[in-house]
């Protein structure tokens, strides 16, 4: 077995941390999940978010290269995959996104460079395995593609703006990018090239090349300087590495779907109905767990009715699991067993997280039977 298949969600975070320390990239912590001076943005949805005003030349930082693994929710706005979760294998609510920044230093040559050593070297993926997809007008990345890494040229392929322009929101920074694929094999169902159909050709990286900032009217203006936003879901990273189906088989999804299965009595793989509602609490209660410790509560409105939604959410496809009662509240001291480590305002709001989510299952429980009567 390879050192690669070894690795545990937490070594891989800590391993891009460090490959990019050791690149001379200043290690950042997470920033908020509330962008609070971003009126465009319901919660922080890229790593990208808390180094918008640097992006836009607005502010400055002591460094010019980054590395961060930022707490991200889509569960509202333009990116939004809030029913798309547990009905894939790969959708999140919440998710933590690796990402490498650079502020007007390196551009698409390091940045390309650095992607391809942490993947082939450093996490070991095999590189006959990895698919480019780039920018239909980029023949700039193309051309790096093939002088810096041995990937061969039926392996790098053009897309239009819809799959290869990335862009924050409706405004903001943006530019062409550069996804990374990886082929889980002819075992996973779907198209064996990018972008098809299924899930055998993964996306795990994209290199976002910032060059633009587009306005209201959408209008693109040049950046005062080039600049590079990467981004890696950890949870679809750990999935590659580790050799399984899906995100949810991975290491980070286990203690939570093991805890449901006992509350429930229900094994998971065992019921494909059953298996969605098991996926859609494993996800949800991570996604609740740190939005109610940024302080935020349910609501009827604003973001507090997007937590609302996906507290409620989770407690339906309790009941169809069978489960009696609240249940999500106890679920929030396994988020903390397995995350307040690395994130220790977890452990500071536990007890306030589990007494809010059970007051909103208990409310929710009330509507339903009410309106059942």
């Amino acid at each position: 077995m390879t050192r690669s298949r070894q690795m545990t969600s937490a070594d891989l975070r800590e391993a891009f941390l460090a490959f990019f320390e050791s690149k001379g990239h200043a290690r950042v912590p997470s920033g908020s999940l509330i962008p609070r001076h971003d009126p465009t943005l319901f919660f922080t949805n890229a790593g990208m978010v808390p180094f918008k005003a640097v992006f836009l030349g607005e502010e400055s930082r002591p460094y010019t290269r980054a590395a961060s693994c930022q707490k991200c929710v889509r569960a509202g706005g333009k990116h939004n995959d809030l029913e798309n979760v547990g009905r894939t294998l790969r959708h999140h609510t919440f998710f933590e996104m690796l990402g490498n920044f650079s502020f007007g230093d390196y551009f698409k040559r390091e940045a390309i460079a650095f992607a391809w050593e942490f993947l082939t070297r450093v996490v070991n993926l095999p590189a006959e395995r990895l698919w480019v997809t780039i920018y239909e007008k980029d023949d700039e990345a193309e051309r790096l593609w093939r002088e810096l890494t041995p990937i061969p040229p039926g392996r790098i392929v053009r897309f239009g703006e819809k799959d290869n322009f990335w862009s924050m929101g409706e405004t903001g920074p943006c530019g062409p990018c550069s996804e990374i694929h990886y082929d889980q094999g002819p075992g996973v169902p779907g198209d064996a090239v990018p972008n098809g159909e299924g899930d055998r050709i993964m996306e795990i990286w994209n290199l976002v090349f910032m060059q633009f900032n587009r306005d209201e009217k959408g209008s693109l203006a040049p950046l005062p300087k080039p600049s590079i936003d990467t981004g890696m879901g950890l949870e679809r990273l750990a999935s590659v590495v580790q050799g399984v189906h899906g995100n949810y088989e991975s290491d980070i999804f286990r203690p939570f779907l093991a805890a449901i299965e006992e509350r429930a009595g229900v094994g998971y793989g065992t019921d494909p109905a059953k298996d969605v509602s098991l996926r859609v609490i494993a996800d949800h209660v991570r996604a609740t767990a740190f939005l109610l410790s940024e302080g935020l509560l349910p609501a009827n409105e604003g973001r507090g009715f997007v937590l609302r939604r996906i507290l409620r959410r989770a407690a339906r496809h309790g009941r169809l699991l069978g489960i009696e009662g609240p249940f999500l509240g106890g679920l929030m001291s396994v988020v903390v067993d397995e995350m307040g480590s690395v994130y220790p305002e977890l452990v500071e709001g536990h007890r306030h997280a589990a007494r809010v989510a059970e007051l909103e299952e208990e409310r929710f429980a009330h509507a339903l039977d009410t309106g059942l009567r």
